[in-house]
């Protein structure tokens, strides 16, 4: 699923125009996208949480060379999805 097909689905089960579901989807992922910048921890019961993580510094190599690489250190966006979610998958 696309994000157009998303807003698609949130409009028809939500009896919003695709309009104002577009805004929303739009408005949830930019809070999301937000609170992880800060550093927060999204929970939402039932579908997962979104977290920041951080990755160390390591060597790696060109693929095509064979030239050693250093890539640094970064902060990474993590996904755990709940149990609630787990199981939707599951059945």
């Amino acid at each position: 699923m696309n994000k157009a097909e998303l807003v698609a689905q949130v409009a028809k089960e939500s009896d919003l125009s695709k309009e104002a579901a577009e805004k929303a989807v739009d408005a949830t992922f930019k809070n999301i996208e937000k609170a992880l910048k800060g550093g927060d921890t999204v929970r939402i019961v039932g579908f997962g949480n979104f977290q920041v993580a951080q990755r160390k510094a390591s060597t790696g190599r060109n693929p095509r060379t064979g030239a050693e690489v250093q890539i640094p250190a970064s902060r990474v966006p993590k996904f755990r999805a709940g149990k609630a979610l787990k199981e939707a998958c599951n059945s």
